[in-house]
């Protein structure tokens, strides 16, 4: 397999060309990630790596797909339907599951409603800014890793990413943050530790990133994992598109 080079990834641009997803962008523009394909040039099908992620484009009949298939990610998104057969025959314990795409409708978003979520701060609780100490725990914090994990540091994170964490007694509650970015904007992750749930920590997290990102002109992409993250969406403006087909590779660590 072959490992491209930032320089190299308009080789594989066409591959994925009409995708909408965010972190094939990230690496494509080459901030976030990496890809492999089985030859250079004119490759059939590739594959790009992001976080958790992997998506997989292009022949799946070629010779390299099953060793694409077979060194993914934990999540494996395939692009084209007939890569379910390659995904199966290689990787019998791999199981298909639904995650829900939300359109990407730049003027959708109701700005003064987004700041009536925003101060809807559960009493206790206040709501902060990522900072370079609250980046350090995060990363220590196995339910919170993800709002930087992608980031190889506070540095790094504080030039393209965007944070806003809920905080009870000085212990992290919950938090929305940058999972991934791009050029153009960036990939919302949202999570509450689960003592904290249930209180809309999350829509008033979520709030404030949304607001923090059209600020900024950047975009703000959601994507959801299960339909509680699809209502959520929908409270702060988003619509949804469809399900589409994930395949649990293997155990997504805690």
């Amino acid at each position: 397999m072959y490992v491209l080079s930032k320089e190299e990834m308009p080789q594989i641009a066409p591959l994925f060309a009409g995708s909408e997803e965010t972190m094939i962008l990230s690496c494509l523009q080459g901030i976030m990630g990496s890809a492999v394909a089985g030859r250079l040039p004119e490759p059939r099908c590739a594959r790009i790596d992001v976080g958790d992620f992997s998506f997989v484009s292009g022949d799946p009949g070629t010779d390299e797909a099953a060793a694409l298939v077979l060194e993914s990610r934990p999540l494996l998104v395939p692009l084209q339907p007939d890569w379910e057969t390659v995904i199966r025959t290689s990787c019998p314990d791999a199981r298909p599951f639904q995650r829900y795409a939300i359109k990407k409708e730049p003027d959708v978003f109701d700005r003064q409603r987004l700041r009536a979520f925003a101060e809807t701060v559960p009493e206790g609780y206040r709501v902060m800014p990522m900072d370079e100490e609250l980046f350090g725990r995060c990363r220590e914090l196995p339910w919170a890793m993800d709002f930087c994990s992608l980031f190889d540091s506070w540095d790094d994170f504080a030039r393209m990413g965007l944070g806003w964490l809920a905080l009870k007694d000085g212990e992290l509650a919950a938090g929305a943050s940058s999972y991934s970015v791009y050029r153009e904007g960036i990939e919302i992750q949202i999570e509450t530790a689960p003592e904290h749930r249930r209180r809309g920590l999350a829509l008033c997290c979520g709030a404030r990133l949304i607001l923090s990102c059209l600020e900024r002109g950047l975009y703000p992409s959601w994507d959801a994992a299960n339909l509680i993250s699809v209502a959520l969406a929908e409270k702060l403006g988003y619509h949804l598109k469809g399900s589409y087909v994930t395949w649990k590779m293997r155990e997504v660590r805690p």
